[in-house]
This record gives structure tokens, C-alpha cells and sequence, in this order.
């Protein structure tokens, strides 16, 4: 009777075993967490993929505004390494004491653009005498980021403030959550215009840049990287040198992204 129960012991060990071997075999390890601006959503995806094809664990990304981003780590996120679209929110982190200091590096730039329904074009000297209503028409409202925190609202204020132009437009700002729900409302046509980032104008086929904010109207686009104090490891190190490395560089370049 024993050596019958052992031998069926057995039997179902063995046939459990194939299955426990392929989960095993399918666990992979995890790559650094990273945070970045929505804006770097495509050309990180793309790196992404360059350094897993390295033989790096992939990354784990999640892409949103700034803002909002940074008081998640505020927060406790896990994160690694945190991407932003402004000097503000990194500024906003570093004075709570939550960045790697040493590893933090103004990486790239961007422009500041006017963007319209590619079904719609529009051409747009944009300045102080521009005409904003007579383009928006009687309901017509001009998507950004909110201007309250998101940071591609915060140029767009900005640059809006410095043209003579916030006081009167301040009513007819579509806020959004980040850039990419900006660009949405225009690639719908519910919105006449938008305000975004060069990189993000070039990612859709449905919108056309109607006009270039003048850099002299708003503070220089920077996107400063910086691992966290939590999450600084050498898979993070290591990913972060690779962001700043010939290939990375060649894949923002050819998003449109400027080097700092």
C-alpha cells in the first residue's frame, strides 16, 4: 500500500513538472522604472526597445504630465528615474530632497508650436498683433496643458502673457491633463487650434503647424533626466548613461527633440 501511494506521489510530480518549468523559464527580470513627460513618449519607446534588444531587461514606462508625475513620486512611486518636461518639476523634487543630484543632466529641448486641423490649415505669424479670435472664431477654444501645472500650458501662458495676448485668450484655453490629450482635441477637429510641442505636432498625421512661438516669448523648453534617491541602482545608472549615449541621442534627434 506504501509503495503504491509513493509511486502515485511520483507519477503527479512528474506530470507537474512540465508545467512549473515554463513559468519559470517565462519570469523575466524587471527593468528600471522610469517617469517621463508625455512628450517623450514615442522616442522613448524607441530606445526602449534598443536597449532591451541589447540584452537589457525592458523598462517600465508611464508617460503623463509632469505635475503629475512628480507628486507621484513625491508620493512614494517606485520610480528610477524620472523625465521631465520643465525645469520646475524636477526643481520641485530636487528641494524635497527626492533626486540623485549627481546624476542630474538637462538632456534635450523643444519648441513651443501653434497646431490646426490638417483638414483646416492655417498659417500663423504668431506676435503680439495676431488676431487669435478672428482664428478661433465665435466658440472656438485653443488646447494646452493646463496652464495651472501641466508644462507645456505653463509655456503656452507663458508666451501668451509675454505677446499681450493672456488677458484677453485666458477664457478660451481647452485645459488638458498633458500635451498628447492637447493634441487630440485638435486631431478631432473639436478644437480649432492647440498649443504643443514641435515633437508632438510631428507624431500626427492629423494636425499641421500653423504657426512657431517667437523663443524669445517663453522660457527655453528643457527636459532635465534624474534618477531618484530610492531607485538609484546600477540598472538605472546604466540605462540613464545609455539615454545620453550616441544611439539614444540619434533616436531624439530623429523625433525632432534638440540636444541641451
Amino acid at each position: 500500500m506504501r509503495r503504491r501511494l509513493l509511486s502515485l506521489l511520483l507519477a503527479l510530480l512528474l506530470l507537474a513538472a512540465p508545467a512549473i518549468a515554463p513559468a519559470a523559464a517565462r519570469a523575466q527580470p524587471a527593468g528600471p522604472t522610469v517617469f517621463a513627460a508625455a512628450s517623450l513618449t514615442d522616442a522613448m519607446k524607441d530606445i526602449a526597445a534598443l536597449w532591451q534588444k541589447a540584452g537589457h531587461p525592458a523598462p517600465v514606462m508611464s508617460f503623463g504630465a509632469s505635475s503629475t508625475l512628480a507628486r507621484q513620486i513625491e508620493q512614494g512611486a517606485p520610480v528610477n528615474l524620472f523625465a521631465s518636461a520643465d525645469l520646475k518639476w524636477m526643481d520641485y523634487l530636487a528641494k524635497k530632497g527626492l533626486i540623485a543630484e549627481a546624476t542630474r543632466v538637462d538632456l534635450l529641448s523643444n519648441a513651443l508650436v501653434l497646431v490646426a486641423p490638417a483638414g483646416q490649415p492655417q498659417h500663423v505669424a504668431i506676435g503680439p498683433d495676431t488676431d487669435f479670435a478672428a482664428l478661433l472664431g465665435a466658440s472656438g477654444r485653443i488646447a494646452t496643458g493646463d496652464p495651472a501645472h501641466v508644462p507645456v500650458g505653463l509655456y503656452a501662458r507663458q508666451a501668451l502673457t509675454r505677446l499681450g495676448q493672456w488677458d484677453r485668450l485666458q477664457s478660451r484655453i481647452a485645459a488638458t491633463d498633458d500635451v498628447r490629450a492637447a493634441l487630440l482635441l485638435v486631431e478631432r477637429g473639436e478644437v480649432p487650434l492647440g498649443i504643443v510641442y514641435a515633437t508632438d505636432a510631428a507624431v500626427s498625421p492629423n494636425v499641421m503647424v500653423a504657426g512657431v512661438f517667437p523663443p524669445s516669448s517663453h522660457d527655453p523648453v528643457v527636459y532635465p533626466f534624474a534618477l531618484t534617491k530610492a531607485g538609484d541602482t546600477p540598472e538605472a545608472r546604466a540605462f540613464l548613461a545609455f539615454l545620453k549615449g550616441p544611439e539614444a541621442r540619434a533616436v531624439f534627434g530623429k523625433r525632432g527633440f534638440g540636444a541641451e
